[in-house]
């Protein structure tokens, strides 16, 4: 029984390991094939990490599921399958034999294409044919060695009924070495052991190009992976200790963390105060002071003191995991772009064998030589190779995704940088978007001692920023309550002996008191016992830095924003007339959010919801994509297309101006593919190419569009030092306002 996981509501996950798996025909052909198991929930297989996701129901029709059979159908479809595991991504042993591969038909090729110098300058016929035998001994271990990726990939494909890309490359090549061989043996004038060889070399190349485009994808996950420890110390009951490897912690373990150490797992700190390293989470540099009582994540570096933490989630479910789930996911995305490349992919072999074949037919009936037509139908086969198309998308969203990622942004998949670029809606949550979420409490003095903590004890079971606020202000020993529950966008209630207590907004508490004026902007919280107030505590909070010139920047890529919030309308009206926003709701519950995502959708609109709350959630799904901080809870950071973990609101206009960016490389790839492909068959057709000339033009388009794609990297320094140029003003700004 091959190892799984179990997802909940009898769905169980594999990951399977499908090195063998290099264009999206190959993703097409396994996805297909799993999809047609009923078990099967979902099935996906991500290019960079050459691995396939596999979502199961645990039980078909009262017949219990056995991983195994997943495995057999993967490996069916003709690609060798085992058990995924993280140590793979210590060594890349493909790209070293696709080097090494490079270097020998490179050395071969430029070896053969001195002996033929001498051929093309008149040799006698002797010396011909003999350097003609020395380039074909020359050529046969380069086409073995170097060719062996494209026949491998070839037999296993036609083996099992099918045909990928490589069919056609491992037939130019086996043809124009035949052919070759051929001439040599009669004495012909022209043999083309060089072209044969360079185009091996200059395929080795795009492949090779290909495959390192996507270790860099992987790169970053890889570093990722490596700021989680391999294992923890465990105390054990009794002051024991024992190590433990990091996939065998559970919650509720007690893990001492040493200065310098990684953070295993989220947790909570127990003992000990130390500074801890946290741009992981939020991307500062600035180091952050821990202390007994507060949360910590998987991958923050513990910097000057021990620490002494109780596990709250397993290795899997931390922070960090999450993490390198989306940066993984973003890769192995079906964007609709990718998928019209894979179709496209899919039709390449039927229509490039029946275009070389009708041009071996013409060309032998019509001009009577049919080893010229075999030359002809050569050239087609190389010319028309779709690597180009099939690095016009991948490659634009993986360095998408990369640059991204430097700047604090994490994309799910590359539908979602799609959509983004779709969007000309964006409405914000106020507290916790807008806002840093850190709200002070105001007017302390005015509220009773026994109020707070009883309001404390309460905001204990609430992630909410203004209940977090309220926690952390009361001092001393808080009540404990027993049966409570928090109602989204409502508050926490908990029913006592004296009746139900209720925390949070006043329509909530006090659903019988006739509502007040609304003048005050400033946050609230309402106690209540049965219905009646207790005490109302007060909130101020910070505007979360860069929200104006994100606002600003939106507005000029022509999108129209608005507040819904679920604060009382006078303070969203406050907020909203400070960012020059005239479209604002207050008072909006999380259905209300969905609903007005819903309208404007009527009204052809492509929502944008950036959110953070519980209370977000719903809006955050229904919108057409969404962005949500890494401070959201789990629930908003897992329905959020997007999570940037930096305080800056600038993230949000940085991640629509790469994912536009993106799109228009994409449709500039798609145009030199599709233009090369115009240009080059007729060409090809006519006899104007040798197979060598056709080789360099196949490679040169891929090389292109590579190049092409990298021009987002050039932008995101662009943008990094206009940004940096902003926050200098900003701090200048501020500076001269306090003088």
């Amino acid at each position: 029984m091959l190892a799984s996981r179990d997802l909940g509501q009898g769905l169980r996950q594999i990951d399977l390991s499908v090195p063998g798996v290099y264009c999206g025909t190959c993703i097409t052909t396994i996805e297909a094939c799993l999809k047609r198991l009923p078990e099967v929930e979902r099935a996906r297989v991500n290019l960079s990490s050459k691995r396939v996701s596999i979502v199961w129901r645990e039980e078909v029709a009262d017949v219990r599921t056995d991983p195994g059979i997943l495995a057999k159908a993967v490996a069916s479809t003709g690609y060798d399958t085992h058990l995924f595991t993280s140590a793979e991504d210590a060594s890349d042993e493909l790209r070293n034999q696709l080097i090494r591969a490079v270097g020998l038909t490179g050395f071969a090729a430029a070896n053969i294409m001195l002996l033929s110098v001498s051929v093309w300058s008149g040799a006698d016929a002797s010396t011909r044919d003999m350097f003609h035998w020395i380039s074909a001994l020359i050529a046969a271990p380069a086409l073995i060695y170097g060719g062996r990726f494209f026949y491998q990939s070839a037999y296993r494909a036609l083996k099992h009924g099918r045909t990928n890309m490589d069919v056609p490359i491992a037939l130019a090549i086996t043809l124009s070495y035949a052919v070759s061989v051929w001439e040599t043996m009669h004495s012909g004038s022209h043999a083309w052991f060089d072209a044969t060889v360079s185009l091996l070399f200059f395929l080795l190349i795009g492949r090779t190009l290909d495959h390192v485009m996507r270790d860099r994808a992987r790169s970053a996950v890889a570093g990722l992976a490596r700021l989680s420890p391999r294992g923890a110390m465990v105390l054990l009951n009794g002051g024991a200790r024992e190590y433990r490897a990091i996939a065998e912690l559970v919650p509720g373990d007690t893990i001492l963390v040493a200065a310098g150490e990684r953070v295993p797992v989220d947790g909570v700190i127990i003992a000990g105060t130390s500074d801890l390293d946290m741009s992981i989470v939020n991307g500062e540099s600035a180091t952050r002071i821990v202390q007994p009582g507060e949360s910590i994540q998987a991958g923050t570096l513990n910097l000057t003191g021990p620490l002494t933490i109780r596990a709250t989630a397993l290795a899997r479910e931390s922070f960090l995991a999450e993490i390198i789930g989306l940066m993984e996911a973003a890769e192995g995305g079906r964007a609709r772009y990718r998928r019209l490349a894979d179709r496209a992919s899919q039709y390449y072999s039927p229509v490039v064998h029946l275009l070389a074949l009708i041009s071996f037919i013409a060309w032998g009936v019509f001009g009577g030589d049919w080893k010229q037509a075999m030359l002809i139908a050569i050239a087609v086969l190389i010319i028309t190779c779709p690597c180009a198309l099939g690095l016009a998308v991948p490659v634009v969203q993986v360095v998408a995704a990369g640059e991204l990622f430097k700047n604090g942004v994490m994309v799910k998949d590359g539908s979602a940088m799609e959509r983004l670029a779709e969007a000309d809606t964006v409405l914000f949550d106020k507290t916790g978007t807008l806002t840093l979420g850190e709200p002070r409490l105001l007017d302390m003095a005015d509220v009773p001692d026994d109020a707070l903590r009883l309001a404390a004890g309460l905001a204990a079971n609430s992630r909410h920023p203004l209940s977090q606020a309220l926690y952390g202000s009361a001092r001393g020993a808080l009540p404990v309550f027993d049966a409570v529950s928090e109602i989204p966008g409502c508050g926490v209630e908990a029913r006592t002996d004296k009746g139900i207590y209720r925390l949070g907004n006043r329509r909530f508490c006090c659903p019988t008191e006739v509502p007040r004026p609304d003048g005050d902007t400033a946050s609230e919280v309402v106690l209540s016992l049965e219905g009646e107030e207790v005490a109302c505590f007060r909130f101020e909070d910070q505007t979360r830095p860069g929200t104006c010139e994100t606002i600003k920047t939106l507005q000029g890529f022509g999108f129209s924003a608005e507040i819904v919030s679920g604060d009382r309308p006078s303070a969203v009206e406050a907020l909203a007339g400070k960012l020059g926003l005239a479209s604002w709701h207050g008072g909006f519950a999380p259905a209300d959010k969905a609903r007005r995502c819903e309208e404007l959708a009527a009204e052809s609109c492509k929502v944008l919801m950036v959110g953070d709350g519980i209370n977000d959630a719903p809006a955050l799904a229904a919108a057409h994509v969404s962005i949500a901080p890494a401070s959201a809870a789990d629930i908003g950071r897992q329905a959020a297309d997007f999570v940037f973990v930096r305080e800056d609101l600038r993230s949000v206009a940085f991640a629509v101006d790469i994912s536009r960016r993106a799109g228009r490389l994409i449709r500039q790839n798609f145009a030199l593919a599709i233009g090369y492909n115009i240009i080059a068959v007729p060409i090809a057709l006519a006899g104007l190419a040798t197979p060598m000339i056709a080789a360099i033009a196949m490679s040169t388009s891929s090389i292109i569009v590579v190049t092409n794609a990298l021009r987002l990297s050039g932008f995101e320094r662009k943008a990094t030092r206009k940004l940096e140029r902003q926050d200098v003003e900003i701090g200048m700004a501020s500076g001269a306002q306090i003088a």
